[in-house]
């Protein structure tokens, strides 16, 4: 056979597209797409099923050397998107250390701001501990997981409904359902920025109550604690010594009575350590160089990964430590249950809301279009302030208390007298619309025999719900000092 000769333009022609596939396919330094450094390491991407059959994709780092089977561990993620690189630097100092690592991109399929499904993100987590057990060089009965922040409700989850996780690490582990999380990360900021008034208590009573028992506030009752109580594996338990984004000592003291199974619990508190474990002086800035380009704020803080990675070594090489629990350091201010009470709950507030927003916005209208007499001249003018002053009230409150759990307390604003000047105007207006029923009321009486029937009627349904405000005003903290 004769070989096929190439004319010029052809051959540059495929000699340009092969550079161009070169300059596209992954390097030794990183891997497809990603972004991952492997840098003086082996990385293979992999791709695996999880909860509900979803495909996710993540890359397994292990040593660059030839060695011996290793023991796995896989990383589950924070809330958030959650892309694999991450948590690179912390799947890199576990296989610098000779623990094959599997980390995966967060599903975007079943997950978002509006809508948790934990059980399906454990499903996702066995997923990759299944992948990483069947990898070659990995001891299949050795591969355990890392839970942070979000991840460490999922990660325990996981190791409950299988017995192929052989152990567990946390990091920043909160105790208590996610509300109660949440609210106790946004007192701690308002306090941290000067807000100390009473409006920490309407966040984690009533807008709290509010969004969570409607559906708004996702996954808000999660409890952690079946799955703690089920782990037959041992336990390390990580937290900064300043985690404001959970309640690190009263979570360490819930674990501690609550992984009463496991054979083997350690729990430990990182010096000079946030959330993330990155270093910080109260939690709230980080100091120090990133160790990369992409990663959070600040460097890590001293022994955050040779705690890990020791204690790993350690369990598998079946020499269980003994269960230890180092000293709590003191946390800025305690959690707070948002409340069991009828009058608080989520759907009673939201019909509170609904009826007085529509009683005085109809009110409003009734003051411009409804039948006027010379008898109800001040009573009109009274009604037509207190509408419009309670319609604003109820609205602005509820707006802005939202805007503070949704937010994480961006929309706090300046502080005037250790309160934040929105929540202070909040509480001259709902004394302006008390002064206004008062002096509503006194009107109506006065002129109430020369009132039409109607509009008797009327300022008599005003003046009804003006009570109910009342009720719903002290409840949300606006007569607080």
């Amino acid at each position: 056979m004769h070989a096929t000769r190439l004319r010029p333009g052809t051959r540059f022609a495929v000699v340009c597209l092969l550079l161009l596939a070169c300059s596209i396919l992954p390097t030794g330094h990183s891997t497809a797409a990603t972004g991952f450094d492997c840098t003086g390491f082996t990385c293979t991407d992999v791709s695996f099923a999880g909860g509900g059959g979803l495909t996710l994709h993540g890359t397994v780092i292990g040593p660059a050397a030839p060695h011996s089977p290793t023991p796995g561990i896989v990383l589950v993620g924070g809330s958030g998107a959650g892309p694999r690189p991450e948590y690179q630097y912390e799947a890199r100092a576990f296989a610098a250390a000779g623990i094959t690592t599997l980390v995966y991109d967060k599903r975007t399929i079943g997950y978002s701001f509006s809508h948790r499904d934990f059980a399906l993100l454990a499903d996702d987590a066995l997923g990759a501990v299944e992948t990483l057990r069947h990898t070659p060089g990995v001891h299949a009965d050795q591969v355990g997981l890392w839970g942070f922040s979000e991840g460490a409700w999922v990660a325990p989850l996981a190791a409950s409904h299988s017995g192929d996780v052989a152990f567990l690490i946390t990091l920043g582990a909160s105790a208590f359902n996610p509300l109660r999380s949440q609210t106790w990360s946004l007192a701690t900021t308002l306090r941290h920025r000067g807000e100390t008034g009473p409006l920490t208590g309407t966040i984690a009573g009533p807008t709290a109550r509010l969004l969570g028992e409607t559906g708004v506030f996702p996954a808000a009752g999660f409890d952690p604690l079946p799955a703690l109580r089920d782990l037959r594996i041992p336990a390390l338990a990580l937290w900064g010594q300043h985690d404001v984004q959970v309640p690190p000592a009263e979570s360490a003291a819930v674990l501690r009575n609550t992984l009463t199974a496991s054979p083997s619990v350690t729990i430990r508190f990182l010096h000079g350590g946030a959330h993330n474990g990155r270093a910080t002086t109260d939690g709230f800035d980080r100091f120090g160089a990133a160790p990369g380009p992409g990663a959070p704020r600040g460097a890590f803080a001293p022994g955050y990964f040779d705690t890990m990675t020791s204690w790993v070594h350690q369990i598998t090489n079946g020499d269980l430590p003994a269960s230890s629990v180092e000293a709590s350091p003191p946390q800025t201010m305690t959690s707070t249950d948002p409340g069991r009470g009828w009058w608080t709950a989520g759907w009673t507030q939201l019909a509170v809301l609904a009826a007085l927003t529509l009683v005085f916005a109809g009110s409003l209208l009734w003051t411009f279009i409804g039948p006027r007499s010379r008898a109800s001249k001040t009573a009109s003018r009274l009604a037509r302030l207190l509408a419009c002053s309670g319609l604003v009230s109820v609205l602005a409150t509820v707006g802005y208390a939202v805007s503070i759990l949704a937010f994480n307390a961006q929309t706090l604003g300046p502080i005037l007298a250790s309160r934040s000047l929105a929540w202070l105007s909040l509480q001259l207006l709902a004394l302006l619309t008390t002064a206004l029923l008062v002096g509503t009321a006194i009107a109506t009486a006065r002129a109430y025999a020369g009132l039409l029937v109607r509009y008797r009627t009327a300022l008599g349904i005003l003046l009804l719900f003006g009570c109910l405000w009342t009720a719903w005003a002290t409840t949300w903290a606006l007569f607080s000092v």
